[in-house]
């Protein structure tokens, strides 16, 4: 056995034994997840604002589960940016027999060219809040809160040197196709590094408002693409910190195709670039496990061409093995997040489990789409969201190339059920 075999197996041990210890913590904050919710007497004011284009598949039920929240004072914002959009029938239909004084319908007035249409909207919609309210609260339309959801967050809000409370995502797709499988894989290991980089989640936030306006995030808005990943960076600013909440590990059951999921992974890695504190470990991370990769099917063509092929057996071997362990930590990490699910009375049944050999192909599939994802990143200076095109120069330099109202795509007619 030579040099090279000795430094690769021991590389592959230590790089398992690393992102064993990452998930290791994030499931044991999650197995620790209990603590007990404020009162009302401390339930600060609250207005959740829901920036909506297009009609999301899950959005009636999202709609429900905001306005069934056992908190005392809290209001609800929805944000469109035009009156006509696909999302205001739903809106109208599922909000018909609410009093209107519980939420409010706003029509973003001047899209504003230099940051994304949802920054736009948090900036109208801030400003325009009353002066009594004390937290912020986001999520997306494919989030459905159950009647805690926002109590828990004022939960964590309670400590002084807490900013903001976030949540995170799991995919439990009713419908199991190969898109899907990808965006849970990656979406799997995504998320334990945003535990450890305190990095906040749009799709479950909340913020103090003074925290808000204090650390300029509404500024940086008007400048930005995403609104989420850049509240750490901007927090920290100010002494404050992002607290994960374990409850808040939302199910996610849309469907998604491959080529839909190329075009979101591209997006969030888009947002690391530009705003994650920790971006050059993320990237050295993704293409150090790309290069292991070619290291190991070299080191094995090698020992094939000098005619070891014991050795040459035992290289790939060796690799089957490193990912067999790596997966094997999706089942376990998804069995702390559904006890949680449980607990809320979700169901948490998967409609057709992928089989551990399925994962293991789906798992090899999702870091080549991933490191093409990231390669690609690394020069995207244009995108595409929901319709509209941007362009990037820098974090704090983008430019909405034209409005247009939302249209849905042909393709969207389908019936697969996804909103990215």
């Amino acid at each position: 056995m030579s040099s090279v075999n000795i430094a690769l197996f021991g590389i592959l041990i230590v790089s398992v034994l690393i992102q064993f210890f990452l998930a290791a913590g994030f499931v044991n904050r999650l197995r620790r997840w209990r603590t007990p919710l404020i009162a009302d007497e401390y339930c600060q004011e609250a207005v959740v604002v829901l920036c909506l284009r297009g009609g999301d598949p899950f959005l009636p039920r999202c709609i429900q589960g905001l306005l069934s929240q056992d908190y005392p004072t809290y209001k609800i914002l929805f944000m469109l940016d035009h009156a006509d959009d696909p999302a205001m029938p739903i809106l109208k239909n599922s909000l018909a027999a609410t009093p209107s004084d519980r939420y409010r319908i706003e029509i973003l007035t001047s899209p504003l060219e230099s940051c994304s249409l949802k920054c736009s909207s948090l900036v109208q919609a801030v400003r325009g809040l009353p002066g009594s309210t004390a937290i912020l609260a986001l999520l997306d339309a494919d989030t459905i809160p159950h009647s805690t959801w926002l109590r828990e967050l004022a939960t964590a809000l309670s400590p002084h040197e807490v900013g903001a409370a976030t949540g995170n995502r799991w995919y439990l797709p009713t419908t199991v196709s190969q898109g899907a499988l990808v965006r849970y894989v990656w979406n799997a290991a995504a998320i334990v590094q945003m535990y450890w980089y305190e990095i906040a989640w749009g799709g479950t936030l909340a913020l103090k408002l003074d925290s808000v306006r204090r650390a300029q995030i509404i500024e940086r808005w008007r400048l930005a693409y995403g609104d989420d990943t850049m509240v750490r960076s901007a927090l920290s600013g100010i002494g404050q910190r992002v607290a994960f909440v374990p409850t808040l590990m939302m199910l996610n059951r849309e469907d998604c195709t491959l080529k839909a999921f190329r075009g979101w992974v591209k997006r969030q890695l888009l947002s690391a670039r530009l705003y994650h504190p920790f971006w050059l470990l993320v990237v050295a991370h993704g293409l150090s496990s790309a290069a292991l990769v070619f290291w190991i099917i070299l080191s094995a063509l090698a020992c094939f061409v000098k005619g070891d092929l014991l050795w040459a057996g035992v290289t790939l071997l060796s690799f089957f093995v490193y990912h067999v362990c790596l997966t094997s930590m999706l089942p376990w990490m998804e069995g702390a997040i559904l006890d949680i699910a449980k607990e809320r009375g979700e169901a948490t049944e998967w409609p057709n489990r992928p089989k551990f050999l399925e994962l293991l192909w789906i798992a090899w599939v999702t870091h080549w789409v991933y490191t093409w994802a990231l390669l690609t990143c690394l020069f995207m200076s244009r995108f595409v969201w929901r319709g509209i095109e941007y362009q990037v120069k820098g974090p704090w330099s983008i430019k909405m190339m034209g409005y247009r109202p939302y249209r849905m795509e042909p393709e969207a007619h389908d019936k697969t059920q996804h909103s990215i």
